[in-house]
């Protein structure tokens, strides 16, 4: 039997669908939406684990002092009783997925940033609906399961429409956006070409290394816009050599000043 509810009013809103509660191969999913940041502040559940997970934006996340960002085709995974922290961008929808039993693949892992294939991203959403059979949900829940992953491989595997050479380069400056590494370098690294790696790029994400690296760090700074922090600070923590230079490309990206969208949230 399926537990579902709405919780709140536009602009925020929760959905709650529940399918096998409180049995071993049962599964949870809180869908979350807000025109603000959205901020899962400390939380620590002593009973499930938790996946959080959004399909359009960057998740800040927070378990002691390991603080990370989660990316395009990846979930935040927080085994039970582990105080975390997770915000999102405004405007974005963001799913909560609470588990007992731990995926095959997470097996050694507490907290990490793992993979989500497109097929588990299309379940969560699909049983995060109303009218969902609870049968069929629970059908979904094992193939959800089994398209987690915690390793480089398996990011790329699930993901790759290309060699899967950007897919790597995309994970790790998910974890560090402010990395300078040029594309020759990771092409060294990757011991390949400059022009097969670039030639990668635009295969999986339909842009240069040098375009997407410049969104992805300006996604990273709309989950560092809080109010609290200078404009000056989330400029070099994304990786800008100066605040001109980030609120120039910030205004070019999304129409307005980093400033202005504070003052938006």
């Amino acid at each position: 039997m399926s537990l579902s509810g709405h919780f709140g009013a536009d602009p925020d809103w929760c959905e709650g669908y529940g399918y096998g509660l409180g049995k071993p191969d049962g599964i949870h999913v809180l869908k979350y939406r807000s025109a603000r940041t959205l901020e899962f502040g400390e939380a620590r559940d002593d009973f499930l684990h938790q996946l959080y997970w959004s399909p359009d934006g960057l998740l800040g996340t927070l378990a002691g002092t390991d603080g990370r960002f989660v990316g395009p085709g990846e979930a935040f995974w927080v085994r039970k009783a582990v105080s975390h922290e997770v915000s999102g961008g405004a405007g974005q929808t963001t799913y909560r997925v609470s588990l007992r039993e731990i995926p095959r693949a997470l097996r050694d892992v507490r907290v990490a940033a793992v993979s989500v294939s497109a097929e588990a991203a299309r379940l969560i959403q699909f049983i995060a609906s109303p009218g969902v059979a609870e049968a069929e949900a629970l059908e979904a829940r094992v193939r959800i399961m089994e398209g987690l992953g915690a390793t480089t491989r398996e990011f790329a595997g699930h993901h790759a429409d290309g060699r899967g050479l950007a897919m790597v380069v995309a994970r790790s400056l998910t974890r560090e956006p402010a990395d300078p590494t040029r594309l020759e370098e990771w092409a060294v690294r990757l011991c390949t070409s400059v022009k097969t790696l670039q030639r990668d790029f635009e295969c999986e994400f339909g842009m240069s290394y040098t375009q997407w690296r410049t969104r992805l760090r300006l996604q990273v700074a709309r989950v560092l816009l809080k109010g609290s922090q200078p404009v000056t600070q989330v400029a070099h923590q994304v990786g800008y050599a100066s605040p001109s230079a980030f609120i120039q490309a910030f205004s070019k990206e999304y129409g307005h000043t980093p400033g202005a969208y504070v003052r938006l949230r």
